[in-house]
Formats: structure tokens, sequence, C-alpha cells
């Protein structure tokens, strides 16, 4: 495979052709290292979540899924006004119910996101409203730039949050300040989302890009298997009881006995050395 070296920003990646050759008209893929970037790349429309959006999105999905080299992936908006500013509502004119529910019924970029089983950290700069905020809200962590504002605006249109808002925000934030903001349409600032929960930091636009990429990269340093362990077992703990997530726990961290990556970091632990995770 391929390897053309870029600089963007103050900070080196690295583009392979796997995912240039692709010829995505809507989103952009780059690998810095162990991180891949996944842009969504409209920026004329406040990078507007369109059909489009969502099946090149799955499809950059897929292939980071099965690239062993990418440990970690981060989501954001092209620009510095959008991260996304909802669905693209031209596309809801003159759509019915049975067509609205069977294409929200295919893989979208929410579900594929919330699958996902490496770490996935949603970069938020502007505006992060309706699909925007649902797409954040599939991410693993939440990283928001001190302009970032966020909301579910669907109300507004006649219509709710269809992209998995109603239940992962609630779970998130709690009912009371989940329904007030599904309710009222109103948006929030990122100290106030920092302050709820449903962002994990918040930094100036100017640190955004560089802290994002601090956490990814901490994060990409460790074990591949006990970070998938590790997302797999805290993503159950909203979805069953106590004593089934217990169990899946002891399941999980059981498996991680059987890798390479256990032996090494042990060693590592006992040597007073910093490991090297491989992934086995």
């Amino acid at each position: 495979m391929s390897i053309e070296y870029k600089t963007f920003s103050h900070l080196p990646f690295f583009t392979f052709s796997l995912y240039r050759d692709m010829n995505y008209e809507t989103i952009l893929v780059e690998k810095r290292g162990n991180v891949a970037v996944l842009t969504i790349n409209r920026p004329d429309k406040l990078n507007a979540l369109g059909y489009k959006v969502h099946q090149e999105g799955v499809a950059a999905l897929e292939e980071l899924r099965k690239d062993s080299e990418v440990r970690v992936v981060v989501v954001t908006g092209a620009g510095e006004k959008s991260f996304i500013a909802g669905a693209d509502i031209s596309e809801f004119a003159g759509k019915t119910a049975v067509s609205q529910r069977s294409i929200f019924q295919e893989k979208t970029l929410f579900n594929s996101i919330d699958e996902f089983p490496k770490p996935v950290i949603a970069m938020v700069n502007g505006f992060c409203l309706g699909g925007g905020c649902e797409v954040a809200l599939a991410c693993d962590l939440r990283i928001a730039g001190e302009k970032a504002r966020f909301g579910q605006p669907e109300i507004n249109l006649g219509i709710i949050p269809g992209g998995g808002g109603t239940q992962r925000l609630t779970r998130l934030i709690g009912e009371g300040k989940s329904m007030e903001m599904i309710l009222t349409g109103d948006m929030i600032d990122a100290q106030t989302a920092l302050t709820l929960g449903l962002v994990n930091h918040v930094y100036s636009a100017e640190e955004l890009e560089t802290k994002t990429m601090e956490l990814a990269n901490k994060i990409a340093e460790k074990s591949p298997i006990a970070l998938q362990m590790a997302k797999e077992a805290v993503k159950l703990a909203a979805k069953s009881n106590l004593d089934e997530g217990l169990r899946r726990e002891v399941d999980l961290f059981a498996i991680c006995f059987s890798s390479q990556d256990k032996e090494e970091g042990v060693a590592a632990f006992l040597e007073k050395r910093k490991p090297v995770f491989t992934g086995k």
C-alpha cells in the first residue's frame, strides 16, 4: 500500500491510497499514525447530513474497521462554523412515513459509529444540531470548541429526532434536561454541555485540534484488544441490568488474558518500561 506524506495544520498525518482512491464526495478520511480522522466535508452546507454522507460514512467506517493500523477514529466537520448543523432538510421534501422509515432502518452513520468496535471521538467545532448532535452522541467521547452549540431542534420542523437523539441524549444527561432540549428545540453552549456531561472537555478554537489529537493518540497507545473489550463492557451498562453486565464484564476481562498484549503489559509493568501493544 502506497503512502503519501502531507502536513495538516501543525500535525503530520499519513493519507493512504486505500481511502483516497475511493473518491468520496462528501467526506475526507485521513490517517495520522494510528488515528484516523473522518471529516464531513460539506462546509458550504454547514456539513449537513445528506443521504450521501450516510452512505459514504458507513463505507469509510467499514474500511477503518478492517484496518488494523487504525486504533482510534476522530469524527469532525470541515471549516470553523459547523461540526454538523443537522440533516439536509432539502431531502425531506416529498418523503413519506414509509420512505423515511425505510431510510433510517438501513445502515446509517449513527448506528455505524455506535457499533464501531474501536474508540470514536467527536471533535465538535461550531454548530452540532439535530442529526449532528446525534452523530456526536453516537461517539464514545466528545471534545468541544468553546464556540460549539448543541441542540435537537427537530420539534421546530414538526418532527422529532430520528437518529437516536431521544435515547442516547437521555442516557447521557438524564430525562429532565433531555426532555427540555427536545421539547423546546433550544441550543445550549459548550460550557453548559460540559456541566451536563454531554461533552468531556471544552477547549479554545486554537487548542481544539491539538487537545483532541493528544487524547486520541493517548488512547491509541493502549492495547487494541483491551480497548475493544472495554468499549463493549461500558456500552453494555446502558443496555442491560447489573447482573448481566457484570457477567459480561468477567467474560471480556478473561478474554484479555488470552492476548499477547496482556503479557506485554504485565512484563512492561514489572520491568518499569512503557508497553508496546500490537493488538495480538
